[in-house]
């Protein structure tokens, strides 16, 4: 068992370190520096209609739409971000009206909508999501889900002003 001594010497050095460290701001919490856009993704854009409107919830429900937005370079949350959410799903297919809907982020740059279950298309269970407010560049996603029972989906956006 080892046996520590501490003297009070040790003990002021120890806590005039940790006071130092702690101003010199290695203790601070970590920021994402240098935080890259996220690029659009092929197929993304399939069926995306411009204006969607933001909606509370897509059908009738059941699967949960949810991610983050974050700015490029300093990784900061944006408030009040509109992210366009569409997918095929056991309510329409990914081109219909009745499947497409759009919410905005909250405080933390977090979005959540409800939809109703996403099924496969052309072999795949993917959603479809777009960042288009206009002050950054607009992103296209098209995540595909680990598995077609899954009952969430989520992704997560990094933007480049423009």
């Amino acid at each position: 068992m080892p046996n520590f001594l501490f003297t009070r010497r040790s003990f002021i050095t120890a806590g005039c370190v940790v006071a130092g460290l702690g101003y010199s701001g290695s203790l601070a919490p970590a920021r994402a520096k240098g935080l890259a856009p996220t690029p659009s993704m092929r197929g993304g854009a399939n069926n995306y209609r411009p204006g969607a409107p933001i909606v509370d919830r897509i059908g009738n429900g059941g699967f949960l739409m949810h991610g983050t937005v974050r700015r490029a370079g300093d990784g900061m949350p944006l408030e009040g971000q509109r992210i366009q959410i569409w997918a095929h799903t056991t309510e329409g297919h990914e081109r219909d009206l009745r499947s497409h809907g759009a919410t905005l982020t909250d405080a933390n740059g977090e979005f959540h909508l409800e939809m109703p279950q996403i099924v496969p298309a052309f072999g795949q269970a993917h959603g479809h999501l777009a960042y288009d407010s206009g002050a950054f560049e607009t992103v296209y996603l098209r995540p595909v889900m680990p598995n077609s029972k899954d009952t969430t989906l989520s992704a997560h956006f990094v933007l480049q002003p423009k």
